[in-house]
């Protein structure tokens, strides 16, 4: 799935390791000479095509310079001078100037003969060679391995020389020594073995180099192999459409100027050919290797059939040059080395792949230790860079209001950049509007991206040629069945769990590293992924996941989801870390064996609403469930679940919806119990919605009908309390008729004395008389067990102080009820933050009232959607507290968000709040007709809703300050709305 590269300029001497060369982009000039580094003598002949005679010269030399001189001391530094003026090279005379210097240092400070013999051999060494070496050569070959194999010897010599000059030094100090330590003799000679060794392995080299341009004749040795067969091809153009990369290729630009050596990675159609086309045309790349810039493909070659000499062929044809010989390796080492040089390998896992050629497999673990490698992963486009490719290409007469559609559809893809550009080709090749294309989307998926040959032009030739790859292939089925279970599952693999997931499948570990490595996948997070356009190429052109592994997969899931429960443990761990698994696990389950998946989807929703509250996508399989005899009674529940999830997250539109479907057959089947379920969450959504006439009317159905005498007296004690709620509202009933059936009950008898008690304080009764009653009833909250009643007697506590003019004590309050719920309920923490904000505004607290809401919504991600209440509470909120501070422009921001949100949801209430303050802002800017228009329409809201205007808002904390009277003053028909013509 990679189309690969190395870049590595001027790459240092002794290779470092590194810990893989996985998709390597671009590649310094030295790397054919770092694998010949790596052979063996009996390589060397091999690849350097070096004769056998000149080995046995090179064996000569080391013979004839040791031979006979266990006995006597022939060497002496006159006779290397006599050398020297021999030379014709200054570098090596250099060199021999310093091995002088060396044997006449040691010939002073070492008394002992034997010793000293063991040094002058190899200085003695070291003059030969050099004389042998060196012998005919002109300046033109030390730009070759010569000139580096002399510039080596004379780093060691000199090394060398400084260490013995100052052992020279401390022995006259000491004056009284006759004799150098040992040791340290020892060491001068396995200093000058080792430089022996190195310059040694070069040397040899060096010759082969002219024996070879002998060997071609006058006519090629004229030509030189440096200038005559090196014709320079142009490197390829910057890629025309190059979108969300400049800040990646100015960091990669500077690495690779700095001589970083950088490992490109990342899935086919990421974009990583055309980030390196787009770096070597950078200006400070031109201006550091000029036309020394050279691009490599190996696209389109069989791994399995590439040999060392394609390979070669190939490199070669890239450099400009015309092999001649049967030794390609020296003739491209020699070009490369001449100068700094940056060579890009496109496709570099194809001959990572190879195994047709020994000498090919060479190549990946050369590559790997030349030199420590820096990785970067190419991340898909951002947005705005995806948005501006594709209408860079696809050009429509008309967006059609379908350009949200397009940004959807490109967030599917997730912004893969081949993707994006053939999804866009194929709509403007085809003159498709964007409501076609999107439908062709809908329907082919992945097959929309083929419209052509080559890598380019489809995600299936990219696709295949990955998994005809060796490594790929060695995998059997196996591996294509680990594929279709990534694929199947969204989040894709847990790590963790894998084993679990899929025991028949022992090394699934293992074929997963494969499928990174050939990045049909990717890891992040803990889970083994796979991007959108190479999922739909899975499921589109690869069998479905087997049954046993579907089994495998299915029994693990459901058993976590039958035995978590709402206390945070391992099984809820479970859910929350693969709940997009299990959820579409589910789904598919619901279409195809659909009787044993009722109770674990509905089990689901409710460990959902527990630990991880959020849409579900699980809502279209549900109510395609088809409904005979024997799931009438499962699906209900499943509706029921879901309405109860929908309402948890405050998304009433939804969760209404659910409920009353669920309502239908639970009457089917003849379960009133459940009707009543159903019914009181509706009207209770209703009151919430302001919609207290609704709300009144569904209950008071369901008492008039045959269900009511079959429900528990439970079940009946909720309905009436949920009734009165609504009646209190429009305060259409005396506060002595509300709040008194069955107080008996429990629980809402409970809640029911509480509410009570607030009808009375609405009502005037005296607040000593009610705070009272209230902190009673507070104090038996706490043997329920249940946070409703608590909370509902400290927030009638907070409504008294509130009312009283004590704000301080109405904030105490709110924030212990905020207590109650954080860490386990935001958004309840939420809605009560929101109320204690309002109040500390009131103090004049304007700045912490905000950061309060702020803080608050942090844990609350849905509430920023307008499909929810939450977002109409907070957004309502935060607009009284920015009228409070006097910042109106905000507030009508505020306000006129709030509205839209009520006309998605169908809120009445919020509405019509928003509305009146969009009034008073009007009134306090003296543009009285447009105060008079709002006023208009929230009064008639009033009217829907079954309120009296006067008593608009139920709530104090919903109120605004008495100081914006303008409301009240149209209510009552005073100036200046007495001439106004509504």
């Amino acid at each position: 799935m990679s189309n690969d590269v190395l870049i590595i300029p001027n790459l240092p001497r002794v290779p470092a390791k590194v810990e893989s060369m996985k998709r390597i982009n671009m590649i310094d000039a030295r790397l054919i000479e770092a694998l010949v580094w790596r052979l063996k003598p009996t390589q060397i002949q091999t690849h350097y095509g070096i004769s056998g005679d000149v080995l046995q010269k090179s064996e000569g030399w080391k013979n004839q310079a040791t031979k006979g001189k266990k006995a006597n001391i022939h060497i002496s530094p006159p006779s290397i001078n006599a050398t020297k003026d021999l030379v014709h090279i200054d570098l090596a005379k250099g060199i021999l100037g310093t091995i002088a210097n060396i044997l006449t240092i040691a010939q002073s400070v070492i008394k002992n003969k034997s010793d000293f013999q063991a040094i002058a051999d190899k200085c003695e060494t070291i003059r030969e060679i050099l004389e042998g070496a060196t012998k005919g050569a002109t300046k033109d070959d030390l730009q070759g391995y010569l000139g580096h194999a002399l510039t080596q010897l004379n780093k060691s010599v000199s090394r060398i020389n400084s260490n013995v000059e100052s052992s020279k030094e401390g022995f006259l100090h000491r004056l009284l020594s006759v004799t150098i330590d040992r040791d340290r003799i020892t060491k001068w000679e396995k200093d000058l073995d080792q430089a022996l060794v190195l310059f040694g392995t070069e040397a040899i080299t060096g010759i082969a180099v002219r024996v070879e341009k002998l060997s071609l004749g006058p006519r090629d040795n004229a030509r030189g192999i440096n200038d005559i067969w090196y014709c320079p091809p142009a490197p390829p153009s910057r890629p025309s459409m190059f979108y969300g990369r400049g800040d990646l290729v100015a960091e990669l630009t500077n690495l690779v100027v700095n001589d970083e050596h950088i490992a490109v990675i990342g899935p086919g159609g990421m974009g990583k050919s055309s980030l390196a086309k787009a770096i070597i045309h950078e200006p400070d790349i031109t201006k550091k290797f000029a036309d020394r810039r050279y691009f490599v493909t190996y696209d389109g070659l069989d791994p399995s059939t590439i040999t060392f000499q394609t390979f070669m062929t190939r490199f070669s044809g890239a450099l400009g040059m015309e092999l001649a010989g049967a030794d390609p390796v020296r003739q491209i080492t020699s070009f490369l080395r001449s100068a700094s040089a940056l060579v890009v390998l496109d496709n570099a896992e194809t001959f990572e792949e190879a195994g047709g050629s020994s000498a090919l497999r060479e190549i990946p673990p050369a590559i790997a230790e030349i030199a420590d490698w820096i990785t970067k992963n190419i991340p898909p486009l951002d947005l705005s860079s995806a948005l501006e490719a594709f209408f860079r290409i696809y050009r429509p007469a008309s967006l059609s209001n379908a350009e949200e559609e397009i940004t959807n559809l490109l967030k599917e893809l997730e912004f893969h950049p081949l993707s994006i550009n053939l999804l866009a080709n194929a709509a403007q090749q085809n003159s498709w509007s964007p409501l076609t294309l999107l439908n062709r989307w809908k329907d082919r998926h992945s097959a929309v991206l083929n419209h052509g040959e080559g890598k380019l032009q489809s995600l299936s030739y990219t696709m295949q040629l990955s998994l005809n790859s060796p490594s790929v292939e060695k995998l059997g089925e196996d591996g294509q069945r680990v594929l279709a279970v990534i694929a199947f599952l969204p989040q894709g693999l847990n790590e963790a769990l894998v084993g679990y997931l899929l025991p028949s499948l022992p090394q699934v570990d293992a074929i997963c590293d494969v499928l990174c490595m050939q990045s049909f996948v990717y890891r992040q997070d803990g889970f083994i992924k796979m991007l959108a356009p190479i999922r739909h190429y899975v499921q589109d052109s690869l069998l479905p996941p087997d049954t046993t592994c579907l089994q495998e997969i299915r029994t693990f899931y459901y058993r976590a989801v039958r035995l978590c429960w709402d206390i945070r443990d391992d099984d809820a761990d479970i859910i929350i870390s693969d709940h997009l698994n299990i959820e579409h696990v589910i789904a598919f389950d619901l279409t195809h064996i659909p009787e044993d998946t009722y109770y674990t989807c509905r089990r689901f929703l409710e460990c959902l609403e527990w630990h991880l509250p959020r849409p579900t996508t699980l809502s279209p399989a549900i109510f395609n469930i088809i409904e005979n005899s024997s799931a009438w009674e499962p699906k209900a529940y499943c509706l029921w679940y879901l309405g109860s999830l929908y309402f948890t997250l405050s998304q009433f539109k939804e969760a209404i919806q659910a409920f009353q479907a669920a309502e239908q057959l639970y009457l089917t089947v003849g379960d009133h119990e459940m009707v009543a379920c159903c019914i009181s969450p509706c009207a209770d959504i209703y009151t919430c919605q302001g919609r207290f006439i609704q709300s009144q009317q569904v209950l008071e159905d369901l008492q008039h009908s045959d269900s009511w005498q079959h429900i528990s007296e439970g079940q009946k004690a909720r309905v009436w309390f949920f009734l009165h709620r609504a009646k209190f509202f429009t305060f259409t009933t005396s506060a002595d008729e509300l709040f008194v059936n069955f107080l008996d009950e429990g629980f809402w008898g409970l809640r029911s004395k509480i509410c009570h008690w607030r009808v009375k304080h609405f009502h005037g009764e005296d607040i000593v008389q009610v705070e009272t009653h209230l902190e009673d009833l507070l104090l038996q909250c706490s043997s329920t067990g249940n946070l409703d009643p608590r909370r509902d007697a400290l927030e009638v506590l907070a409504e008294v102080a509130f009312c009283g003019g004590r704000l301080s004590g109405a904030i105490h309050r709110l924030q212990e009820i905020v207590e109650m719920y954080e860490g386990h309920d935001p958004n309840n923490a939420l809605w009560y933050a929101v109320w204690k904000a309002v109040v500390a505004s009131n103090q004049g607290h304007h700045d912490l009232g905000r950061e309060i809401i702020h803080k608050a919504s942090q844990n609350v991600p849905f509430c920023a959607l307008p499909s929810t209440a939450s977002f109409l509470h907070r957004s309502y909120g935060s607009a009284c507290v920015e009228l409070n501070a006097g910042e109106y422009d905000r507030a009508v921001s505020h306000f006129t968000a709030t509205i839209e949100g009520c006309d998605i949801q169908g809120h009445l209430d919020f509405k019509a709040f928003s509305i009146r303050g969009l009034g008073e802002i009007a009134f306090e800017k003296g543009d009285f007709a447009l105060a008079a228009q709002r006023f208009a329409e929230a009064r008639s809201l009033c009217t829907e809703m079954g309120v009296p205007p006067r008593k608009l808002h139920g709530i104090p904390f919903d109120a605004l300050p008495e100081r914006f009277e303008g409301w009240t003053v149209f209510v009552e028909g005073r100036s200046p709305f007495t001439n106004i013509d509504m």
